[in-house]
């Protein structure tokens, strides 16, 4: 039972009571007078079945805007209208995994003018249960974790808040976006950000169609089947390209050089690709681009090996070095061919652009690679015996 601690003092306005096996609400004038100040009450993990004796709670805590009563076993009680009328100041309810009905969500959508956010997660919800009284003051909707499958359902919940701005539907089964351009805009007018990660949507016109969201900026969408074949950065690029208006992808903010370099992208990942598949989107951004080349494949790999100039006591020979050999090892190689013992012999390297500025490098630390002097093909190697 919810009771009074010790001292007669308000309690604060925060006040969080999750898994604390209250079953009823207990003496509803000891509730008056220490709840007076709460405005968020955190009651979920307990054993209420009844929301008569919620109702009994909530009519006595007058500043209360928020209510978390995720993980009770409500669903086990119907809802009656002049209960609900006691939460009519709700403007946060959250009602995560309580199994409710739908009849129990029509009940409190009626009942809650000013209820902003909603949270109906883990309820096993396979379909929506239409409500011809829209409520019209929700801003935000969390319907995660449930059995939707189909998009009709989805277009049930733009009838009834017609006025969401956020939008969470991740871990669903959603396979489509099965609507026309009139229809999404009109279901969604608000909407700004919306999350389907984990959806079950595998197709790339899905995507292109969060487009008729008249004000979509936000977008979250992860772990769904269309992204699989596609590398990390692949799958960014190519729905940043698809999505002009998104400012912000998977909680990762859109930079306007981040956008233009995944248009690119678009293009030249399409470029090869028969005309029937590119679709409409290519075609924008080849009116706004260009027709791109391919880029070029750079290989930024250390040259192996080089071709060289060994010059000694006025004669040149040509050698072919390798580049990965230590300075010790080149001077082995170097030995028959100047015909001095390596612990006699200076070596200087000549680059092609730099000697005349600076003049020639001495090589001589015999641990170091051969390739960190920057040696390339048509460079000269002067040998020297060292003097006696």
């Amino acid at each position: 039972m919810l009771h009074s601690s010790l001292d007669r003092l308000n309690l604060p306005s925060l006040l969080v009571l999750n898994g604390c096996g209250i079953t009823s609400a207990g003496d509803e004038s000891e509730i008056a007078a220490f709840c007076a100040h709460v405005s968020e009450l955190d009651l979920s993990h307990n054993q209420f079945e009844d929301w008569f004796e919620v109702g009994k709670i909530v009519s006595n805590l007058p500043q209360l805007e928020f209510l978390n009563l995720s993980s009770n076993p409500l669903g086990l009680s119907a809802l009656q209208s002049s209960c609900a009328s006691q939460f009519s100041n709700i403007r946060k309810l959250v009602l995560n995994n309580v199994k409710a009905s739908w009849e129990t969500v029509h009940t409190l959508i009626k009942a809650l003018p000013e209820l902003e956010e909603l949270f109906l997660c883990l309820n096993e919800f396979k379909t929506v249960s239409y409500c011809s009284s829209s409520c019209h003051s929700l801003r935000l909707l969390h319907i995660t974790d449930n059995k939707l499958h189909d998009w009709s359902e989805v277009r049930k919940l733009g009838i009834m808040f017609p006025n969401l701005e956020v939008l969470f539907l991740s871990n669903n089964n959603l396979t489509s976006i099965g609507d026309s351009e009139d229809t999404l805009a009109r279901l969604f007018p608000n909407l700004r950000c919306i999350n389907l990660h984990n959806s079950g949507l595998n197709d790339w016109e899905d995507i292109e169609k969060l487009n008729l969201f008249p004000r979509l900026e936000e977008v979250k969408v992860l772990g769904i089947p269309l992204l699989q074949e596609y590398s990390t950065e692949e799958r960014r690029q190519l729905i940043i390209a698809r999505l002009p208006s998104v400012s912000v992808l998977n909680a990762s903010l859109v930079s306007a050089g981040e956008r233009e370099d995944a248009e690119r992208f678009f293009i030249r990942y399409y470029i090869d690709r028969p005309k029937e598949e590119l679709g409409k989107r290519y075609y924008e951004l080849v009116t706004k681009y260009g027709n791109l080349e391919p880029l070029a494949v750079v290989d930024l790999r250390p040259q192996s090996s080089a071709k060289i100039e060994v010059h000694f006591e006025g004669r040149v020979e040509v050698m072919t070095v390798r580049l990965d050999q230590t300075v010790a090892e080149f001077r082995k190689q170097l030995k028959d061919v100047v015909q001095l013992s390596t612990s006699n012999m200076r070596i200087y390297y000549y680059d092609q652009e730099m000697v005349k500025a600076f003049g020639p490098e001495e090589i001589k630390f015999s641990s170091r690679a051969l390739h960190s002097y920057g040696i390339r093909d048509g460079d000269a190697i002067h040998v020297v015996p060292k003097a006696k």
